[in-house]
């Protein structure tokens, strides 16, 4: 016997437009086989129940945007990490200043603070430079060191060298086209003069001759000198 011929599938049905079909409804009708789904089901269509749809959680996006631009805050955590010290800073270390009202000055490295900047002093009575804050990017470290063993630096952090911060006053029309008006000096307070003090009072008997007048003079660079072979 010749094998049977596999019946080729039926071409769709050609239409006139979107979703128009050039048949009938009746021809669509037993075409698709709809009679039979019918005649199995007690001469009507099944009807499938609604499945529910999962509550909608928090945070998810919405389906549709909304047409304006809303603007909404984004989330970000902060996390603030301990700035990494240089390996050529160290407790003792001379450091020259290289941008400030102090620049070229140089001074001794005490510690650093927790937010990172860096804790030195003159000392005053040798160069005239307080305890300051200073960022390391602004700094040159030398060879050479001063010991600190006796320096306690325990209660001066951050909030020490926040100064209260005042209202500004409005300057009337006298104040205003006076060309020599004096300006108010701010007083330092009592806390700060005596920590000075017990700093400078310490590292004075660590200083030798020599090394004050290393510290009292100032940074600079003659014609000639060559900043990238300089050995500090």
């Amino acid at each position: 016997m010749a094998p049977a011929k596999k019946k080729e599938p039926r071409a769709p049905a050609k239409e006139l437009g979107p979703g128009i079909s050039a048949q009938g409804r009746s021809k669509t009708y037993k075409r698709r086989g709809l009679w039979a789904i019918k005649k199995k089901n007690g001469g009507k269509f099944p009807v499938h129940e609604k499945q529910a749809k999962p509550a909608e959680t928090e945070g998810k996006a919405p389906r549709f945007y909304p047409a304006d631009d809303v603007k909404t805050p984004l989330k970000r955590r902060h996390v603030q990490k301990p700035t990494k010290l240089r390996s050529s800073i160290t407790p003792g270390t001379v450091l020259i200043l290289l941008a400030g009202r102090f620049k070229g000055k140089r001074v001794v490295f005490l510690g650093q603070l927790p937010s990172g900047l860096l804790l030195v002093t003159g000392p005053f009575r040798v160069n005239g430079v307080p305890l300051k804050r200073v960022n390391q990017v602004y700094v040159i470290a030398t060879s050479t060191k001063v010991d600190i063993k006796g320096v306690d630096i325990s209660k001066i952090d951050d909030a020490y060298f926040k100064a209260a911060e005042e209202p500004k006053k409005k300057k009337g029309e006298d104040e205003f086209f006076k060309a020599d008006a004096e300006e108010e000096k701010k007083e330092l307070s009592k806390e700060y003069i005596a920590r000075q003090k017990e700093v400078d009072s310490v590292l004075l008997k660590a200083l030798k001759p020599e090394l004050k007048g290393y510290l009292g003079s100032r940074f600079t660079l003659k014609a000639h000198d060559r900043p990238h072979l300089l050995k500090f």
